[in-house]
């Protein structure tokens, strides 16, 4: 039976790849078969992408080439890696997916949400996320995390003006109403043990559902 995919989003500074670490590492000790990734990267190809995606000197990069490098990241990412391990049965606990770039290409960099979802529809097959988590967080206080947190990388995205940033969260605030259904919210302002807790419930509840469809079969 096909694996879970659950993917994480938010702004900068969210706090998304540590709880994911912690997340898996208690699943992983509980006996669960569980991948962590993150996009753009995962594998050597789409790490590469990343790295030009990413680097604070490519600050010349069109908001159109930016949108297809994700794009293109993802689709090598789902084909070598993220695809195995759901047709396996694995659990992915995927940090930032196809809603990063709606929230940040589509609606930050005024391409549009509609448009942006095309490319990136060719590029997965639509290949959705059985769920995604996303951890809502003012931008001025996400980024003087990432100020604080010395070991974290600072990207491109990172130096973009704090307008740029509420234009991400605003775009994300628009995606919970076009996946209701799909997407659910945690207050990620709060401490890392309140968040830490809400969000492994909402997995435990996947887990557990998937568990019962798997017995009903």
């Amino acid at each position: 039976m096909r694996g879970l995919f659950i993917t994480f989003e938010g702004p900068e500074g969210a706090g998304k790849t540590t709880i994911i670490q912690k997340l898996a590492e208690e699943m992983i000790q509980s006996g669960a078969d569980v991948i962590v990734t993150r996009e753009p990267g995962g594998i050597h190809i789409s790490e590469q992408i990343r790295q030009v995606i990413l680097n604070p000197k490519n600050t010349a990069m069109d908001a159109r080439t930016e949108s297809l490098l994700y794009a293109a990241a993802r689709r090598q990412h789902l084909v070598e890696k993220v695809v195995p391990a759901l047709n396996k049965g694995s659990i992915v606990l995927c940090d930032r997916f196809i809603d990063s770039s709606l929230a940040y290409q589509g609606y930050a960099r005024g391409l549009g949400i509609d448009e942006v979802l095309a490319i990136n529809r060719f590029a997965i097959q639509d290949l959705m996320p059985d769920q995604t988590i996303y951890f809502d967080i003012d931008p001025e206080v996400g980024l003087k995390r990432i100020e604080e947190h010395q070991g974290r990388e600072v990207n491109r995205l990172d130096l973009e003006k704090i307008e740029f940033h509420y234009k991400v969260r605003k775009g994300y605030h628009a995606l919970l109403d076009i996946f209701s259904d799909r997407i659910v919210v945690v207050d990620a302002s709060q401490n890392i043990e309140t968040v830490y807790s809400k969000t492994k419930a909402i997995v435990a509840g996947l887990v557990k559902r998937q568990d019962s469809v798997k017995k009903n079969n």
